[in-house]
């Protein structure tokens, strides 16, 4: 058997991808589009005229990454009104899709509270771990609303028991 590399045992399709297509004649009456440029730009000429941007500083990327903490520590405080609306529309009866949302309302801050340092660890550097208790504690806060959340939704089930009766057999 010979190889397939070989030029000439290469199908068709192989051939015609390795070769660039003809340059086709353009039509006199159709003009350019605005911007269109018919010269043929190399990587240099780019460069040129887009001159490279600096590399960001210690500082601001320090910036950056509190930034996007902050952004991470308030997501779940982004979720709560959906959560509760679905909660609300659910219902107070014991089906399975109440059920289903309920421990979805716990299951999720208490794995996001577990996970806290995981979370945060690529937003952490020296520079900026004395500022990441803070944004760390609204992560736990609004985990703990979540709780809250699901706290109310059992109370309104029937679940969470409250009377005397409810805790005697």
């Amino acid at each position: 058997m010979s190889p397939i590399s070989s030029p000439e045992n290469l199908p068709q399709w192989a051939i015609d991808l390795q070769s660039p297509p003809k340059p086709r004649p353009k039509p006199s009456n159709i003009p350019d589009p605005p911007g269109f440029s018919a010269a043929p730009t190399s990587k240099r000429s780019l460069s040129a005229k887009h001159p490279s941007r600096k590399a960001p500083s210690v500082d601001e990327t320090d910036m950056l990454k509190i930034k996007k903490s902050w952004e991470v520590a308030l997501a779940p405080a982004k979720a709560l009104p959906m959560n509760a609306i679905m909660m609300y529309m659910s219902g107070n009866s014991l089906q399975i899709f109440s059920i289903m949302m309920v421990f979805m309302l716990f299951k999720n801050p208490i794995q996001g509270i577990l996970q806290t340092n995981q979370v945060f660890t690529k937003y952490e550097s020296p520079r900026t771990k004395d500022k990441m208790w803070l944004v760390k504690s609204v992560y736990v806060l609004m985990n703990l609303v979540a709780l809250g959340l699901g706290i109310w939704k059992v109370n309104g089930m029937g679940l969470l028991p409250k009377e005397r009766q409810d805790q005697t057999g």
